[in-house]
């Protein structure tokens, strides 16, 4: 159903050259205390005026791109026998989530060049532009690393599958520690390592219910919500006390 719609999109618009025309299989997502994480398909085509070159592919690459934030990046050193911070980077601004998909390896699924321009690569969407000390470069190595093994930086090369130069699809696993905001996906056609056309949607993530509450509570009294915890904790050691004393009687 979803390629005959995209078929039918084709064949009713009107041509301006080669674009990408995309869609995802839900732009709302929901964290609710159970939330375990979401698979999102993504699924689009390219729409044409002129006949495939058959020595000329096109290739397409998928960005999916959370609320971005500063961070500071500690490097730790140990002395005396314990381990303390050292250096620290303030990164200007980190995505919270970043997944890169391509149809093709790297070196030919896009140009260093369009990468710089586009800041499409992992690297590229991280932006550390205040950052001096010597070798500033290896903190936000270490932010790539530390991320990616939380599941919230995603390098999927290769995964798109792409059929006749005309329809391709593929998916992004979003995990269940996702920040809350406003993610955007990016498509892009390249042929050559250059950009031919993108394109942008957006998916909506939300926190609701009892955790949009508790999120929200935090955030605008976190006075209320200090004491309310305590008082949770309080309650909660004082009835486990009660029910041991209960099981041993």
């Amino acid at each position: 159903m979803l390629r005959l719609a995209l078929l039918l999109c084709l064949v009713a618009a009107p041509l301006n050259a080669e674009e990408v025309v995309a869609d995802l299989s839900q732009s709302r997502i929901s964290i609710t205390t159970d939330f375990d994480g979401s698979e999102i398909l993504i699924f689009g085509a390219v729409r044409r005026e002129t006949p495939i070159p058959a020595d000329d592919p096109l290739q397409v690459l998928i960005t999916v791109e959370g609320p971005s934030e500063p961070i500071t990046v500690r490097r730790k050193v140990r002395r005396y026998g314990i381990w303390v911070n050292a250096d620290a980077v303030e990164v200007d601004s980190a995505p919270s989530f970043y997944a890169v998909a391509t149809s093709a390896p790297w070196s030919e699924a896009i140009s260093d060049v369009e990468d710089l321009r586009h800041d499409i690569s992992t690297p590229r969407a991280i932006r550390s532009v205040g950052a001096t000390i010597a070798g500033s470069e290896d903190f936000t190595e270490a932010l790539i690393r530390i991320r990616t093994g939380q599941d919230l930086y995603q390098s999927r090369i290769g995964t798109i599958k792409f059929e006749q130069q005309t329809l391709f699809s593929t998916s992004m696993r979003l995990p269940a520690n996702l920040h809350e905001g406003d993610y955007r996906a990016r498509f892009f056609l390249t042929r050559k390592g250059q950009v031919v056309d993108m394109f942008e949607t957006a998916i909506d993530v939300r926190k609701v219910g009892l955790e949009r509450f508790l999120f929200r509570l935090s955030r605008e009294n976190p006075l209320i919500y200090g004491i309310m915890s305590l008082a949770i904790a309080i309650m909660a050691g004082w009835g486990a006390s009660a029910a041991f004393r209960t099981f041993r009687t």
